[in-house]
């Protein structure tokens, strides 16, 4: 795996989600990978959705400092910030694939990291958006984007 890799909220949460054991193990290959490649990317956006459903959502959820110190070090990944330039591009995601608009920002974060492949289970696996690859992290595996 050589290119940069965007990952969406849903990986994150799913590598500390111990309802879902067998995607819970998916997650964390994904992550143990891109954290060894250094090929992870995400936005603040991401970020924050992490920390809202790992602390108030996920059942058994994980108290406020454990998720501060998971986001904290993901800050090492080079968060994009959802400024004027991702919003104007998802704005041309939202109006060229209909998608919804918080997906779009997820896919223009991506495209403004530079990344060519975007993790997420929330949209088509394999389809092509802006230059972007969607995979779903738990139909493929870390090695599949070698």
């Amino acid at each position: 795996m050589t290119a940069p890799v965007f990952v969406d909220s849903n990986v994150l949460v799913y590598a500390r989600d111990t309802g879902h054991p067998d995607k819970q193990r998916q997650a964390r290959a994904w992550m143990t990978e891109l954290w060894r490649s250094r090929r992870g990317r995400l936005s603040f956006q991401v970020l924050a959705e992490y920390y809202v459903t790992v602390t108030r959502k996920l059942q058994p959820g994980l108290d406020d400092g454990t998720a501060r110190q998971d986001v904290q070090a993901l800050l090492a990944w080079k968060p994009v910030t959802v400024d004027k330039q991702v919003l104007e591009q998802a704005w041309q995601v939202e109006d060229r694939h209909g998608l919804s608009f918080w997906d779009t920002l997820i896919l223009a974060a991506a495209q403004v990291g530079s990344c060519r492949y975007l993790l997420t289970e929330d949209l088509q696996d394999q389809q092509r958006i802006g230059g972007i690859v969607l995979v779903n992290p738990f139909r493929s595996t870390p090695e599949s984007l070698a």
